[in-house]
Formats: structure tokens, C-alpha cells, sequence
């Protein structure tokens, strides 16, 4: 009993070094955003209370975490001696974490291109949220930081296993495979909210700009939805190109389907007697809005864990 208790507590220390390299990475991200936006971001907290910006930037840190978690879910190769003290092989591997983890903050800050340019397309997101402090637009950038930081952690810890047979993976095929991946799944993020637009009876970019919060709470939420399914298709063994898109391409169809579905569920089983989308547009409901968002992720978890 006392040597099974040595042996737990001599995980501590490993895990102490993880949580500080985790500060370190979400100070790091705070300063590359700093650098990459044209505003101050602790002026804008700190001077003019700005709550949707607030929203965008909790969004983008668990994006980050969300990274981290998976890059230091791959396996360590941790070696002990009787003195408690680390090989260089452990020092390695948190340097590794750390480069990838800084790969995944340089992904997270180019995923927000795409909230601009192709989510939502018709306004600038930018001005909707610095200046309007509109925090429908921020619900929204922050489902896409979160369902981006996915896609990117399973990106990175699918890319490692080798194709049986194959002993070892070069660098320059990790880093392939984790880009191709990560392009392909931030696609089916895109095509899913023009999929998420076209089931719904009102016109989002319409509600959002009018800073109807509860319109983009939905909708981010069944991004982080969507990037929880994309997950699911994009984390585990590689097994090859064919049929690693093919699984990929399967999962995705299944998703879009299953949130559909799923949101008509909601309607008529779990809250009879209303319409979401009048709810959503009409009154605005952000309760509404929470539950949809809080049984379409469910969904995707049992999805990722009964598959």
C-alpha cells in the first residue's frame, strides 16, 4: 500500500510541470492575439467592460487548452530514476508539447479568418464585437475557437501513428497529415453553418447583426457541436489516406444529420408546445438557445463515446 502510494504521488511533480507549461502557453496565446488584433484587448476589459469580447476571448482560450489537452494526450515517454528526478527524454517530450501547442495557438488565430470571411460573411465580426459589443457575433466566434481548437488537437494527436507496417512517421508526414486533416475539418465546420442556415426559418447574419444573442449562442453551440463529431472522425490510429477520408467523409455525413435531427427533437419532444426558431428569432430566448446548444453537444458526446 505504501509503495502504490509513492508511485501515485510520484506522478505529481510530472503534472505540476504540465499545469505551469499550461499557463505559460495560455500567456503566450493572450500575446499572440494581442499582436494579431488592432485593438487592446485589457482596455477593452478592463476600461469599457466589454462582455462580448470577453465571451470571444473565454472561447478562444479553451480553443487553446483544448490543444494543449490534446497534444499532451499522446504518450509520454517519462523516465524515472530512484532519486525523482527526469532523463532528458521527459524535457523532450514537454518541449515537444510546447512547440505543437504554439503550432495549435498560430491555427486558432487563422481560424478566426473564418468567422470574418466565410461564417459570417455579411458584416465584419470585428467591429460587430469591439465597437457594438454585439455578443451574439462573440457567441458565435467562440464556438468557432472552440470547434476549431478540436479539429486542431485531434489534427496534431491522430498524425503520430504509423500505417501497419510502417515503423516510423517523418516529421514532414505528421505535419501533412495534421494540415490536411485540419483543412478538411475546418471545411465541415464552414459548410455546416451555411447547412445550419439553410434548416433554420430566419436569416442568422440578420439576427446577429441586430444583436440577438440568443441566435448566435445556437449557433455556436452546434458549431462546438460539429467540431465535436469532427473530433470523433479525425482523432485516433491512422490507417491510411483512403481510409482515413473515407471514415472522415462518414462521420461528417452523420453529423450533419444527427444535429438535425436532434434540434427537431428538441422541438417537439423536449419543449412541446414551442418553436425554437420563434423562440430563437422572434423573443430572442437565450434560454432556448442554451438548451439547444446544451442537447446538440450532448448528443455529440454520446455519439464520440457509443462509436
Amino acid at each position: 500500500m505504501y509503495d502504490s502510494f509513492i508511485d501515485t504521488l510520484e506522478f505529481f511533480p510530472r503534472g505540476l510541470v504540465y499545469v505551469a507549461l499550461g499557463i505559460v502557453v495560455l500567456v503566450v496565446a493572450k500575446l499572440v492575439l494581442d499582436l494579431v488584433t488592432p485593438y487592446k484587448i485589457n482596455r477593452q476589459l478592463a476600461e469599457k467592460n466589454n462582455s462580448a469580447l470577453g465571451l470571444s476571448i473565454t472561447g478562444y482560450f479553451m480553443g487553446v487548452i483544448i490543444v494543449f489537452a490534446g497534444v499532451l494526450y499522446q504518450p509520454l515517454n517519462i523516465v524515472r530514476d530512484d532519486q525523482w528526478q527526469w532523463t532528458g527524454d521527459f524535457w523532450l517530450d514537454v518541449l515537444e508539447v510546447a512547440i505543437y501547442s504554439l503550432v495549435g495557438i498560430v491555427l486558432l488565430n487563422a481560424s478566426r479568418l473564418l468567422v470574418d470571411r466565410l461564417v459570417l460573411y455579411k458584416f465584419n465580426t470585428e467591429k460587430e464585437i469591439i465597437e457594438d459589443q454585439n455578443s451574439g457575433s462573440a457567441a458565435v466566434e467562440a464556438g468557432v475557437y472552440v470547434a476549431a481548437g478540436l479539429v486542431i488537437a485531434a489534427s496534431i494527436a491522430g498524425s503520430t501513428g504509423g500505417i501497419e507496417g510502417v515503423s516510423e512517421v517523418s516529421i514532414a508526414e505528421s505535419a501533412l497529415r495534421s494540415l490536411a486533416f485540419f483543412g478538411m475539418g475546418m471545411a465541415v465546420l464552414v459548410l455546416f453553418s451555411f447547412f445550419y442556415e439553410l434548416t433554420t426559418s430566419f436569416n442568422i447574419h440578420d439576427e446577429i447583426e441586430k444583436n440577438n444573442v440568443a441566435v448566435g449562442v445556437a449557433l455556436g453551440g452546434n458549431l462546438v457541436a460539429i467540431g465535436l463529431v469532427t473530433f470523433k472522425a479525425v482523432f485516433g490510429e491512422f490507417i491510411g489516406w483512403g481510409e482515413s477520408i473515407a471514415s472522415f467523409l462518414t462521420f461528417a455525413v452523420i453529423g450533419f444529420a444527427l444535429l438535425y435531427v436532434v434540434r427537431i427533437a428538441v422541438d417537439f419532444a423536449l419543449l412541446p408546445g414551442t418553436r425554437i426558431s420563434h423562440e430563437l428569432a422572434v423573443d430572442r430566448n437565450v434560454g432556448v438557445a442554451f438548451i439547444e446548444s446544451g442537447v446538440v453537444i450532448g448528443a455529440s458526446i454520446i455519439l464520440y463515446f457509443a462509436i
